[in-house]
């Protein structure tokens, strides 16, 4: 195809461009995902900067947001509601950084910090207090004219109807954002699904679409939330006029009674504000709510205004974008894995696409059910994306109603590894592989035994267990602990001193929590909180080999599914010979202390510990709960009764706690707690 001339390449990329706003501001239906749109903006932009004259006055280079909905009546903003520009990487963001500091010098405008918050992936909205009383609620629109979604936006929770620690005399304009968060946008889709009605595509097009119905009762049914992050234009002089920086907007914010980010970072240099985003890049799966990437603004905010603005961004503030989440790939094959209890599990083979920060090849496909549900097919294009920013999936094929699609795949019916029968248990969407000498299960038993959850035996991964059993050395976990130094060192890749540290990390791995110890076995349905559970219930190896199912079922947060596998599992002749193996080659096991001695301070409390706790390490600190009678599951929930946190916390702990109104105990206070039983004040 010849090349356009850069005449009917601007005009192509101005209709093109066009298109996609209509359908992603106006009617929350996008066509392609962000990657695209802007290189495409890019592409436009570059060539209008090289031929201006072939411009035209409405371009849409020059417009922010989209059409203004008939459905609402219109609202004029008391100042712009802009967009930002955007930075790709460390040096488009350092390049921003020497164009604002130029405006700096030139100006004799001093020094200046910066904020780096999150960008939240969701619908821009302007709010009015007057008196500290809700007045109104406008969407962005085309950035000068919005929408009144007032009635709308009442509906929200977390939008104050009245701000906190009034009295707020005078006008307060808040900008911020309209989103689904992560969990909620699950639930609608799954709700969507119940009733046979239309999936959505993305949390910010599902809240745009729930946002802007012309019946305040639909929108009243979506679990939305409103994060705030800035004061709009329309603020009067009062409270807002004493503030100098936007990290006391913020705090400003947060006091009136309005959700906000708490990963804001405070930063003085370029460097630290890139080390700031890429912080929140590799937090991204923990936070709450999609994030498509950093917003940096000037923290000084008497100085944005002699900073100015360009025609659609202001100059003191900056988006960097994350890599995009979702990615248009080739499935080229559907393959099946074997785990350690047999289960056959597909996954697709990918032509390798970098999506999420990474360059992904494989991504699960769940069961044979999902694979049917999502209809993807080897041979054509599919789209993937990071659940949760960690674990490659496929979300559905790119074109579902081609009129030639490949032939649908279907389910095998022998073992890739031994092969052997593949058996789809009744009542349930896994299909497994009966063969309990399958070489596949073999190695994933093993992998599992050794792993950080389990024994954590440092440096015994797949590739050297697998290595292991093909020499004939390992046939199950007990043989682990019977290599020794000057067998290892003949194999490849492997050398004496690589062998000498795996011998002493197995010998270590002998000691190990009782907790732990369960994990390895890799009984069905037991992971590390259900583990806890049962250790503090029956605190010995031989307490829960000799339980009863019924026996077990009475420990809270075990139940009959899990107390049955549990008894089924020790009740096997071939499990309870692999146990007494154990023990014979040295294994010992810790046994969890009933905790007698200590105060029963936390009885029947639910305190989830995030983040490091000084002189503590995970499962001590969890342990420290448990030997006081309290509880200490992985997640927070209605039945909480206080957060621990720690250094580095789990973003999405923190927000849900937040969010439920669950104590936060900070952790220099966690020996109080253990001590009273009640939250320090």
């Amino acid at each position: 195809m010849a090349k356009l001339n850069p005449a009917s390449r601007i005009a192509e990329l101005e209709a093109t461009i066009a298109h996609h706003n209509r359908l992603y501001y106006s009617l929350d239906a996008p066509e392609v995902d962000d990657a695209v749109y802007d290189e495409l903006l890019r592409e436009l932009r570059a060539l209008a900067a090289e031929h201006p004259d072939l411009v035209p006055e409405d371009s849409v280079t020059l417009r922010v947001g989209g059409e203004v909905s008939a459905l609402f009546s219109e609202v004029r903003h008391a100042s712009p509601m802009m967009s930002l520009d955007n930075a790709f990487g460390t040096e488009e963001l350092e390049a921003w950084g020497e164009r604002l500091h130029r405006l700096l010098e030139e100006g004799g405008l001093g020094a200046v910090t910066y904020t780096v918050e999150p960008k939240v992936d969701g619908l821009a909205m302007s709010l009015t207090y007057v008196d500290g009383v809700l007045t109104q609620a406008a969407t962005r629109g085309d950035g000068v004219v919005g929408e009144d979604v007032t009635a709308n936006v009442r509906t929200i929770k977390t939008v104050p109807e009245r701000l906190a620690g009034g009295p707020h005399p005078g006008t307060l304009e808040v900008r911020g954002e309209v989103f689904l968060s992560k969990a909620a946008f699950a639930e609608l889709n799954a709700a969507q699904a119940a009733a046979d009605a239309k999936l959505f595509v993305n949390p910010r097009n599902a809240a745009a679409g729930s946002l802007r119905q012309k019946d305040p009762a639909m929108t009243a049914t979506r679990p939305l939330d409103f994060l705030a992050y800035q004061l709009g234009g329309g603020t009067a002089e009062g409270e807002a006029a004493k503030l100098a920086t936007q990290r006391e907007v913020i705090d400003l914010l947060a006091a009136c009674g309005f959700t906000t980010a708490p990963e804001v970072a405070v930063c003085s240099s370029i460097t630290e504000v890139d080390a700031a985003a890429n912080s929140l890049l590799e937090r991204r799966g923990e936070i709450a709510y999609e994030i498509d990437g950093a917003v940096v603004k000037v923290n000084e905010l008497g100085l944005h205004a002699q900073l100015g603005a360009t025609s659609r961004a202001p100059r003191w503030a900056i988006a960097v974008k994350f890599p995009p989440e979702e990615r248009q790939t080739k499935l080229e094959a559907i393959e099946v894995s074997i785990g350690r209890t047999g289960r056959a599990t597909p996954f697709a083979v990918l032509e390798p696409v970098f999506v999420g920060g990474s360059t992904v090849g494989l991504a699960t496909l769940h069961n044979e059910d999902q694979v049917a549900e999502k209809d993807v097919r080897p041979g054509e294009l599919v789209v993937v994306r990071k659940a949760g920013d960690v674990i490659p999936e496929v979300v559905g094929p790119v074109d579902p109603k081609a009129k030639r699609r490949p032939k649908a795949w279907s389910f095998p019916t022998q073992c890739p590894s031994c092969e052997g029968p593949l058996e789809r248990l009744e009542g349930e969407s896994d299909t497994y592989c009966t063969n309990v000498d399958c070489p596949a299960q073999r190695v994933q038993r093993i992998v599992h035994f050794a792993s950080r959850s389990a024994l954590d035996v440092e440096g015994l991964g797949e590739e050297r267990v697998t290595q292991f059993v093909d020499a004939g050395l390992v046939l199950d976990p007990v043989d682990l602990f019977t290599l020794d130094v000057e067998g290892l060192a003949k194999l490849e890749r492997m050398g004496e001193l690589s062998a000498t540290n795996l011998v002493t990390a197995l010998e270590a791995a002998k000691r190990q929590p009782l907790p732990r110890v369960l994990v390895a076995l890799g009984i069905r349905h037991v992971g590390p909180t259900v583990a806890r559970a049962i250790a503090a219930a029956k605190p010995s190896l031989e307490a829960i080999r000799h339980a009863t199912a019924a026996d077990l079922a009475g420990i809270d947060g075990v139940g009959p599914t899990i107390a049955e596998s549990v008894a089924r599992f020790f009740a096997h002749p071939t499990n309870a010979k692999v146990v007494d193996r154990l023990l014979e080659v040295g294994l010992e096991v810790e046994e969890v202390t009933t905790g007698s001695d200590l105060a029963q301070t936390l009885v029947g409390k639910a305190v989830v510990v995030t983040g490091t706790v000084a002189g503590y390490t995970r499962d001590e600190a969890e342990a420290a709960v448990l030997a006081r009678g309290g509880t200490s599951p992985g997640s927070v929930s209605k039945k909480t009764f206080c957060v621990v946190v720690g250094e580095s916390p789990g973003a999405s702990k923190l927000t849900k706690a937040e969010t439920l109104g669950t104590p936060i105990v900070a952790a220099e206070r966690f020996a109080e707690l253990l001590e009273t039983g009640e939250v320090p004040s």
